[in-house]
Parts: structure tokens; C-alpha cells; sequence
């Protein structure tokens, strides 16, 4: 009986190699990493520290100076979405004199008006709807303010002179507001838009003077015409409310 030959050696050995090579290979070569998807607000997020970007606005609103308010604002972004907003002036002539309960201020433009500046103060937080590294876009705030208007009302004698009596007319309002708006930042420039709107709740503590209007007759009447002289009764009241 006679048996073939198995395999040479050389050839197994030569196999054996070649099933481990393809393997050590394999260790030594870098695995390559799958794509990750970025989202666009955590890339803002990340750099946001380290872009450099407006976080720093000023801002003048002019239409406050017809309701009697000059306050200069200052927003600082605080993160992507949140930022903060501060604003100091005075208050000065209400030049609308709006009023929900009807009104009745004495003349402002009369005479033995003065009118005393006070300050105001403005603090709010507000946040944007979208993810940005400027603020801008579409927000909400919450805000807290506190307006004061005061003037010194002289009292009119019986001879139609103005006496050296003061009374002192104060409206002191404390607001919580609420509010909507849109901010879009210029491209070209440092100039901004910011337009908004909302409710409040207000605190009223107001001390009012009245002016009021007294028909008297004298003797030295040439006529029968009553003789019309203007005189202002000055009525002090303080109230203190919310609206």
C-alpha cells in the first residue's frame, strides 16, 4: 500500500503567512470615523465665545420724547438666544398726555407750570425665537419699569396774578411689561431696526392738581355781562392703583 504526499512545508507555511498579514495590516490602519451631522445652533453655540460678532448695542427710541421720556438703552447678549437690557433716562414734558381715565392734568404750557426732570429706569430680559450670533430677529421680553412725572403748579390769585403757592402734581408709575418685536441688524452699518408692542401691568401713585375755571362778577362790571375771570382751584388727591 502506498500513500501520496501531503502538502510541502514550504507551501504551509507559506499559506499560513499569507491568512496573517492581510490581519496585521488591518491593526495598523486607521478606522476611519462615519460623518457626524452638525446642527447649524450647536455650531453657534460652540463658537460663540471665540466669533467675533455684535454683542453690544445702544439704542435711542425718539417717539419716547412726545411721551415726555428720554431714556437711552443698552442690550448685551448673553448667550445664542438670551440677552439682557438696561435703560436709564428722565422724564421731562408729556407732550401727548395720554390718558385711559380721562385725563384732567392741569395746563402744562400755562403759566407758574414748572416742570421738574426726573429719572427712569428700565430693566429687562429678552429672548429670540431663532439661534444667532447677533441679536436679532424675532424676540419676546419681559421687562420692569418705573417712570416718574412731577411739576410745581402755582396758584392764580383773585386778580388773575400768579401767587408764589406751589402744589405739587406726581404721577409715579411702575410698569411689568410684556412684549413682541423684531430686530434686524444693518449689513452695512452699525444702525439697527427694533420695532415692538405689548401689554402691562401698571402702579399707579399719583398726586393731582386740577385746574378749574370760576366765573365771578365785580363790581366794576360795566354791564350786564357776567365778567369771566380765570382762577385755578388746586385739588390734591393721591391714589395709589393698579391698571
Amino acid at each position: 500500500m502506498s500513500f501520496r504526499p501531503l502538502l510541502p512545508c514550504w507551501l504551509l507555511a507559506l499559506s499560513i503567512l499569507g491568512c496573517a498579514a492581510p490581519k496585521a495590516l488591518a491593526q495598523d490602519k486607521p478606522v476611519k470615523q462615519k460623518p457626524q451631522v452638525i446642527l447649524y445652533k450647536d455650531m453657534v453655540s460652540a463658537q460663540w465665545d471665540t466669533v467675533k460678532c455684535v454683542k453690544n448695542v445702544i439704542k435711542l427710541n425718539p417717539l419716547m420724547f412726545f411721551r415726555g421720556e428720554i431714556p437711552i438703552h443698552y442690550e448685551r447678549a448673553l448667550s445664542p438666544r438670551l440677552s439682557a437690557e438696561l435703560g436709564i433716562g428722565f422724564t421731562w414734558r408729556d407732550y401727548l398726555n395720554l390718558s385711559f381715565d380721562g385725563g384732567g392734568d392741569a395746563d402744562d404750557y400755562g403759566g407758574g407750570t414748572d416742570i421738574i426732570a426726573r429719572p427712569s429706569y428700565h430693566l429687562g430680559l429678552r429672548w429670540y425665537h431663532q439661534v444667532d450670533f447677533e441679536p436679532q430677529g424675532w424676540y419676546n421680553q419681559l421687562e420692569f419699569a418705573h417712570v416718574e412725572y412731577i411739576k410745581d403748579i402755582k396758584e392764580v390769585q383773585s386778580d388773575g396774578s400768579i401767587g408764589t403757592t406751589k402744589y405739587r402734581d406726581e404721577k409715579i408709575y411702575n410698569d411689568i411689561r410684556l412684549l413682541a418685536g423684531y430686530q434686524l441688524l444693518s449689513a452695512s452699518s452699525n444702525w439697527l431696526f427694533d420695532i415692538y408692542g405689548g401689554v402691562g401691568l401698571r402702579s399707579r401713585d399719583l398726586n393731582l392738581v386740577k385746574e378749574t375755571l370760576v366765573l365771578t362778577r365785580t363790581r366794576f362790571d360795566p354791564g350786564p355781562n357776567t365778567c369771566i375771570r380765570r382762577n385755578r382751584a388746586t385739588i390734591s388727591c393721591r391714589r395709589s392703583s393698579w391698571a
